[in-house]
């Protein structure tokens, strides 16, 4: 299907009254049965392009004063909503025509747009296409219609209008949209654009951001030259950023005495939010929720790469010199880990390599090689290249060459439509959907506008990958490069975030295959009434090598607090972005639709939404009347023959399942949306120790409970910050668990106290270790390296080696479902003059060993024979006195207590044991100095 529609608002007003004169509302839709057909289809992009080189003034008029020109986005929680505003004097001697125009995202939507012409003012609202048009029609005489013009400049589309009044007339215009701010390499981008053409008395733009969890970074930049850089200012707070230009009368000229004005261009302001955790955001306001998941600090998953590149002779000159660059570039990103191979195609297909090799500097230096000695001719077998690139997975795949937890992608990288072998698009997309395995992924990148991007998004989309247009100009080379920046560092695989089902419904797209470092995966939905304030998400996901759930929740009401303190926050961000993520699915889905039946179906839903929440689709109108509904506008959402039918990037919806995601996040494979109860009533287990267990905490305090003699040893460490003493070493199950001393910020009492600042354990079979501090928990087994953060419960299973984070509270690590460990975090107050945070060690008795377990906890594991006698009153009433017979020594021994933390981290319980003195000299094997080792996943040979 293919669609174009140029609209143009036009509003003629005379002093004699009011009247109306239709323009244009074009609209091509047909399908693409020939080459005939193909070759018509190719002469409109071909016009598109030249459209392109329209020059662009935000307000159009020979003899017009413009009094302000000022845009306003309002950001809350990653969802924009911006309104340009406009106040225009007609100050010639006769009539004329004003046009309104306005640079928008394509990813937003129109929500509205208002107009005031001589105290007569026209006020927007969507309603659904044929519905609008039909009040349109009622109240035409001679009507001029409303529209938007898509362009084809890279990102933003045109929303123009034009109003012919008489002179000394005064115009006042206002449009809004909105839009989800999508993260890419690791920033959130706004951009505004300001071309008004002439100079303006009061121009201003202000973009204000808050983010609950607080603004990790802001910057802002202008293209209108060096001499604006000062006037763009920044400020921000914890969670607020405000970014304002507002240049003087003065400062707007391109010189001194000039009267043209130097503000054409963007201003893009880059941010980022602080995230606490790889559990993600969950935020709930006005009866709905929105779960953003952007985890970090884990190891890049391998990837298989074919890249698939058009050498056909239009490629030939820049375009090819640009892709050359790029690939150049990409393939000094590739590591040893990677596979790779590279299948260019014009009438002919050829492979550089039949198999998949790795990406070693050997063979990335002899790809780009070949690459460079490419001579572009010929027709374009997009068809033959794409079945072969598959092929090429496959076989690498049933060959067992393919890492079962790696990322399997074909890269494809053309400029025009096929023009040899099978021709067909809809045969071409059969094909490759055919032979696709669920695991591989296809991104489709077009250059230049001969290209059926269209074909291009769904071929993509249908394979769970994404299209981008990579317009063939001097920075084509870098455009390439960053796409594959975006895809080039997989982190995890097959990606569920799940909700309690009794607490929430109509849930977005929320199974996803594949998540990339620096994106971020979005799912909104609402929540129903309950007696609980707080709403839990539990995620899963494949990484490398390990499996990770994660749980986070929120507080339903909290956010909505919050939010009606801040003057500049966009209130119904939750609602709004909801709607958005649907809408943007099922225009993803209703693409895909294989029946006229079921695409009916979903436009139906496309329109109630639209119409609800007031957004301008292509299935959508704004209705701009006057407010006695006698004079009205029409103003429509035209579909995108360069972008496919609609722009955007929404995730998809539970409303039903669908087999593909429409965008960012655009790796998606969809599966059941709401899970059974049983996936979603709990996170990660909790693996509860005895009541009875070997521990040491705080400073560092060591019981032992000796379980034949139930008995209670203490002893106490008095080493040097900075020594790893080792708690227990077994080298024959290859279990060792160290701990590394910190001190407190100065003396108190004539003591430095010691503490353990970070607990290892390594399980070497398997070469995982886990490093747990303070600060983070870090999981590596020598080549991949996964960092998680105390502020989220998570489960993390690596071959033998589980792992179980308690929110802010303690980490079990299970080793074979035969040893147990669990470090409990102690925090104290920050600006505490002596104390710091540090970490306590609780090991239970029933652990498995071998006969070779030692350590100052480990070697307890075979019970020493003790014998306590000549109990006595000590020189402390409170404090009994007796002698322990341990080992063939006779120590004396005090009565006392000390703390197990797991019940109560604040108080602790009381746990009366007999302390021995001097570091536990003639209880433990050796001197404690014995037990020093030199790293974290040392074991101990002392012994």
């Amino acid at each position: 299907m293919r669609c174009l529609q140029v609209l143009l608002l036009g509003l003629v007003l005379l002093q004699q009254g009011c009247c109306f004169e239709f323009v244009i509302d074009g609209e091509w839709e047909e399908e693409m049965q020939s080459h005939t057909q193909d070759h018509r289809e190719r002469h409109r992009r071909a016009i598109l392009t030249s459209e392109e080189q329209e020059d662009f003034e935000a307000i159009r008029g020979d003899d017009i004063t413009v009094r302000s020109y000022k845009v306003e986005s309002r950001i809350t929680s990653r969802f924009a909503h911006t309104t340009v505003r406009s106040s225009v004097v007609n100050s010639g001697s006769k009539a004329q025509s004003i046009a309104f125009n306005v640079q928008i995202p394509k990813r937003a939507f129109i929500t509205n747009f208002t107009m005031n012409v001589n105290g007569i003012t026209f006020v927007g609202s969507v309603k659904e296409k044929t519905v609008a048009r039909n009040l349109y029609a009622q109240a035409r005489a001679r009507d001029k219609a409303a529209g938007i013009i898509r362009t084809n400049s890279q990102d933003m589309e045109t929303f123009k209008t034009e109003v012919h009044v008489p002179s000394g007339s005064h115009i006042e215009f206002e449009l809004h949209d909105q839009e989800m701010m999508h993260r890419k390499l690791s920033f959130y981008e706004h951009t505004l654009h300001l071309q008004p053409g002439r100079l303006v008395p009061q121009l201003q733009a202000d973009v204000y951001i808050f983010e609950p969890k607080g603004i990790a970074t802001v910057q802002a930049a202008n293209t209108f030259g060096a001499q604006f850089a000062e006037l763009m200012k920044v400020t921000s707070t914890k969670d607020k950023a405000h970014v304002v230009f507002k240049p003087t009368l003065q400062q707007q000229r391109k010189c001194e005495n000039c009267t043209e004005s130097a503000i054409e261009g963007v201003i893009t302001v880059l941010y980022d939010v602080n995230r606490d955790s790889n559990a993600g955001e969950l935020q709930v306001s006005d009866g709905h929720f929105v779960h953003f998941f952007a985890p970090s600090n884990l190891s890049p998953l391998p990837k298989n790469i074919v890249f698939v590149i058009d050498v056909s002779g239009s490629m030939w000159g820049v375009k090819m010199k640009q892709t050359v660059q790029a690939m150049k570039a990409i393939l000094d990103d590739l590591t040893i880990d990677d596979n790779f191979s590279i299948i260019d195609f014009n009438h002919n297909v050829r492979c550089w390599s039949e198999e998949l090799v790795p990406g070693s500097s050997i063979q990335t230096g002899d790809a780009k090689r070949y690459i460079e000695s490419i001579k572009p001719n010929g027709g374009t077998n997009i068809n033959e290249a794409l079945l072969r690139a598959v092929q090429m997975l496959v076989r690498a795949s049933n060959q067992g060459l393919i890492d079962s937890r790696s990322v399997s992608m074909i890269i494809l990288v053309s400029d025009g439509d096929p023009t040899v072998g099978e021709i067909k698009l809809s045969a071409i997309q059969k094909n490759v959907k055919r032979v696709m395995r669920e695991e591989f992924s296809l991104f489709s990148l077009g250059i230049g506008f001969d290209v059926d991007y269209d074909f291009l998004e769904r071929i993509a989309m249908e394979n769970r990958g994404m299209a981008q247009r990579i317009y063939a100009n001097h920075d084509a080379a870098e455009q390439l490069r960053t796409f594959y920046s975006q895809v080039s560092s997989p982190l995890l695989r097959r990606i569920a975030i799940q909700f309690p089902v009794d607490l929430v419904t109509d849930v977005t797209q929320n199974h996803f295959d594949k998540f990339f470092s620096g994106s971020e995966l979005v799912v909104a939905g609402k929540v129903l009434q309950s007696d609980s304030n707080t709403l839990t998400s539990f995620t899963t996901a494949s990484a490398a090598r390990l499996d990770i759930t994660l749980e986070t929740d929120a507080d339903t009401t909290e956010l909505d607090t919050e939010l009606a303190k801040q003057q500049h926050s966009f209130t119904g961000f939750a609602r709004q972005m909801w709607a958005y993520l649907t809408i943007k699915q099922l225009i993803g889905e209703r693409s895909l639709a294989t029946t006229a039946a079921k695409k009916r179906r979903i436009t139906q839903r496309i329109m109630t939404l639209a119409v609800e929440h007031q957004f301008v689709t292509p299935f959508t109108a704004l209705l701009v009347e006057s407010e006695d509904a006698t004079e009205r506008l029409l103003a429509d959402s035209p579909k995108d023959p360069k972008l496919g039918c609609c722009s955007g990037g929404g995730v998809s919806s539970g409303l039903t399942p669908v087999s593909v995601v429409y965008q960012a996040p655009p790796w998606v494979q969809i599966a059941t949306t709401t899970p059974p109860p049983s996936q979603v009533e709990k996170g990660p287990e909790e693996y509860a120790l005895p009541p009875k267990v070997n521990l040491v905490d705080n400073d560092p305090h060591f019981i032992i409970h000796l379980p034949r003699s139930n008995l209670d040893i203490c002893f106490n460490i008095d080493s040097t910050p900075g020594h790893i003493l080792n708690l227990l070493s077994d080298s024959g199950t290859g279990v060792t668990v160290n701990g590394q001393l910190i001190s407190s910020k100065k003396v108190n009492k004539r003591k430095l106290n010691t503490y353990f600042g970070t607990i290892a354990v390594y399980y070497q079979p398997d070469g995982v270790s886990v490093a747990i501090s303070t600060d983070n928990i870090t999981m590596t087994d020598g080549r991949n390296n996964h960092s998680f953060t105390w502020g989220s419960t998570a489960e993390i299973i690596q071959d033998g080696v589980r792992m179980s984070i308690m929110k802010n509270s303690h980490v079990i690590i299970t080793i074979n479902n035969s040893t147990q460990v669990m470090v409990l975090l102690h925090r104290v107050w920050k600006k505490h003059p002596v104390n710091v945070d540090y970490l306590g060690i609780y090991i239970p008795n029933d652990n498995q060993y071998s006969p070779l377990v030692h350590g100052l906890i480990g070697q307890f594991s075979r019970e020493p024979e003790v014998s306590l006698y000549d109990i006595h009153e000590g020189a402390d009433p409170l404090k009994k006195e007796g002698t322990i017979e341990v080992k063939g020594n006779k120590l004396l021994v005090t009565r006392g207590w000390q703390k197990d933390y797991r019940q109560d981290k604040k108080h602790g319980s009381n746990v009366y044991c007999w302390f021995i003195h001097n570091s536990g000299k003639g209880f433990i094997d050796g001197h404690y100095s014995d037990y020093i080792v030199p790293d974290l996943n040392s074991f101990l040979y002392m012994f």
